[in-house]
């Protein structure tokens, strides 16, 4: 398979071409990039895509949709010689969907990213979308995350601060911090695509969320 991905200045949110070879079938995977670089690569492999795919309807992954004028797709398809596979990942959003394409590519969107996870107040659905999930897949399969970096299946299994966390190998952080405001304990802590981190808070009453780095006061 062919990957051109594009990767937007300030958002920092990937959008993807994929294609089976050149002259063959194509897709763009997520919308809110700057579709330059994916024009140029689809007339450089001979190639027409036909659909979008969409792992959720963040105005970050779908600026650019309404311009290319093709169907949108949030499940299964079969095109050419891409066989995709729509994963319910909710958690970041209720309608997130990982595609998993001829079993080797995984566009996780914002549910895994290198070294992180999707922010959201529901950590229990995050968790199984990315336990039960994405860590499921074949260690060896590539993740191209909805912003910045590349990855795997496997690297994040073995470094992810969330995942260490989750599977029992690190134990939870206990340092105190405060959250909008509210006293919280800080219990996983992990660098981020956008350089101020991701964490994981437990509240008094014990409710739990995904933040970003910029809402965490530390001590």
């Amino acid at each position: 398979m062919l990957v051109e991905r594009s990767l937007h200045p300030g958002w920092l949110s990937n959008a993807y071409l994929l294609a089976d070879e050149e002259g063959g079938s194509a897709v763009y995977v997520d919308t809110g990039a700057p579709l330059e670089p994916l024009l140029a690569a689809a007339e450089r492999w001979g190639v027409e895509p036909t659909y979008v795919l969409r792992t959720h309807a963040d105005p970050d992954h779908i600026e650019h949709e309404d311009e290319l004028g093709l169907e949108v797709v949030t499940g299964p398809l079969e095109v050419g010689g891409l066989y995709v596979a729509a994963l319910p990942t909710p958690g970041h959003k209720d309608d997130h969907v990982a595609f998993v394409v001829n079993g080797e590519i995984c566009f996780s969107g914002d549910i895994l990213f290198k070294d992180a996870v999707g922010g959201g107040p529901d950590v229990s659905v995050i968790r199984r979308s990315v336990m039960d999930v994405l860590m499921q897949l074949p260690h060896e399969t590539r993740v191209l995350p909805g912003h910045t970096d590349e990855t795997t299946i496997g690297r994040e299994w073995e470094e992810n601060p969330f995942v260490r966390v989750w599977r029992g190998v690190d134990p939870e952080g206990d340092e105190p911090c405060r959250v909008g405001g509210h006293d919280a304990t800080l219990v996983v802590w992990s660098p981020d695509y956008d350089g101020k981190g991701k964490a994981l808070v437990r509240f008094a009453d014990g409710r739990e969320a995904i933040v970003g780095g910029s809402q965490v006061k530390r001590s």
